[in-house]
């Protein structure tokens, strides 16, 4: 018996010892909202997910290496509540394994392009929703259908600027392994105060002789900015894409409006698009405006309701969410939604 109790505090010691210097948390977020779309040839109405965060389960850990060195690694997939399918259990929104110190981080895996990241942090809606900023960014030309991708990048090496005062930056690179293009990029930026400003630059190169591939480089550049006045957050950002003898670029212009608990949200969005109709070049348009409300009920949960309307010029199909029909192009796209967010 007593050597039984002699066991068992050595192994709780133990395991005390190895909870102080490392730590796993499972993480996850459930959205889901009351959505309604309509492209201009009728409103179909759903119960949809995502109107201000993915819904996802991950799990995320760190391991204190000593000599203020650490290891971490953070894997996390996205999933439907409203159907209950595990759509990214295949954790394809995120896998990744770190090292990190006093240099920084670096961290090997499947993670957010730099480009990316300039996009989602200065939309007030996060790039989720009906509100959503991707909303008028169309990839260009057959990419596509080369499996292009504009959110993330497989296969990537990464690395962090440690903290620098307010400096911040990252660079990414990441092998095709002759399935998919080679991307490298980088972003840098500088925070202090109420100002935040950021550029960044994406690279998917072109490699000719392999299967379903870009057939040129796709090039992604954008800079951000915002201000926080307090009474109010203002935000700016420039996107250009090139591919081929096609570019887009886009402008967006926000405002977010804290109200006590909760907080207004406005934005428009405006692309031009170089398209080709009848083999003849021309360039067309988007228009997106959008607004919101969300009303946090704690830090974990909130309310929200958003409606964005997105007009299309001849040639463009671009729609505010899904589910919705889609005939033909040069359509208005217009949708509302209604949830709950909840994050543990």
């Amino acid at each position: 018996m007593k050597k039984s109790l002699l066991a068992l505090a050595a192994l709780t010691a133990f395991a005390g010892a190895a909870s102080a210097q490392s730590s796993v948390t499972l993480f996850g977020i459930v959205d889901v909202n009351l959505r309604s779309i309509d492209n201009g040839n009728g409103t179909i109405k759903s119960l949809s997910s995502s109107g201000i965060n993915t819904s996802r389960l991950g799990f995320r850990g760190i391991e204190d290496l000593g000599g203020g060195l650490r290891a971490g690694f953070w894997i996390e997939g996205q999933m439907d509540p409203d159907t209950g399918t595990a759509q990214g259990q295949t954790w394809q929104r995120r896998s990744t394994v770190s090292l990190i110190g006093g240099f920084g981080e670096v961290r090997l895996g499947r993670d957010y392009k730099p480009t990316f990241w300039n996009t989602t942090v200065f939309d007030p809606f996060g790039t989720n929703g009906v509100g959503n900023q991707n909303n008028v960014l169309p990839t260009l030309g057959g990419a596509p259908a080369a499996g292009f991708n504009l959110v993330r990048a497989d296969n990537a090496v990464g690395y962090f600027l440690p903290t620098m005062g307010g400096v911040y930056g990252q660079l990414m690179v990441a092998a095709g392994e002759g399935t998919t293009q080679k991307y490298y990029g980088g972003r840098i930026g500088y925070a202090a105060g109420p100002i935040n400003i950021a550029a960044s630059y994406g690279k998917n190169d072109q490699e000719s002789g392999l299967g379903n591939l870009l057939s040129n480089d796709y090039n992604v550049w954008n800079v951000g900015a915002s201000f926080d006045a307090k009474f109010a957050l203002f935000a700016v950002l420039y996107n250009k894409h090139e591919y081929t003898d096609l570019d887009l670029t886009s402008y967006m212009a926000a405002v977010t409006v804290p109200v006590g608990a909760g907080k207004f949200q406005f934005s428009y969005n405006h692309s031009d698009v170089d398209v080709r109709i009848a083999g003849v070049r021309r360039e067309r348009s988007l228009k997106q405006f959008a607004f919101g409300y969300q009303y946090d009920l704690s830090k974990r949960t909130a309310l929200y309701a958003h409606y964005a309307q997105l007009d299309n010029d001849v040639g463009l199909n671009s729609v505010v969410g899904s589910p919705g029909r889609v005939v033909g192009t040069g359509f208005k796209s217009k949708g509302y939604e209604f949830g709950v967010r909840h994050a543990f």
